[in-house]
């Protein structure tokens, strides 16, 4: 049975159902679940620097859309623990900054979990094409059970 159980959520249906899924397992063994968005940090600093996108808004740029990262994931985890709360499970959550696979696997060791759940195709499909998904890089990487929704 697992007692600390990693959920990575994105905001799309399938990884509602992953959440779905981690409930049932924490109710099983009685086990903890802890969420996790991650906000994609923008990289535009690679961009061609010309009079609409100087460097002087480069950085502006990048913090309105890590701005609205936040927004949205701190709205995908306050559903997850409203759903939590009302299955009668606390949810701890977080957001996280960076590559999503990467910050799932250093969170599930930095906080000891024994299980993560991730669905298997969540919303950066296009991101999927060009580099791999997510899930594959965890179970590939990754060093605890990975339960993966589909």
């Amino acid at each position: 049975m697992f007692t600390n159980i990693l959920v990575a959520l994105d905001g799309s249906e399938i990884s509602q159902l992953a959440l779905i899924q981690a409930v049932d397992q924490a109710r099983i063994g009685n086990a903890k679940i802890q969420a996790v968005y991650i906000a994609e940090t923008p990289q535009f600093h690679s961009l061609p620097a010309d009079q609409t996108f100087g460097m002087d808004n480069t950085f502006e740029m990048n913090r309105v859309i890590e701005k609205q990262e936040e927004l949205e994931g701190a709205g995908v985890l306050e559903k997850a623990k409203k759903y939590c709360t009302d299955k009668g499970i606390t949810l701890i959550t977080h957001i996280n900054y960076g590559d999503a696979g990467s910050e799932i696997i250093s969170l599930a060791e930095q906080e000891k979990v024994d299980l993560i759940v991730i669905g298997s195709h969540g919303k950066s499909s296009i991101d999927r094409l060009l580099s791999g998904s997510v899930s594959s890089f965890v179970v590939t990487h990754g060093k605890v059970t990975t339960m993966v929704v589909r």
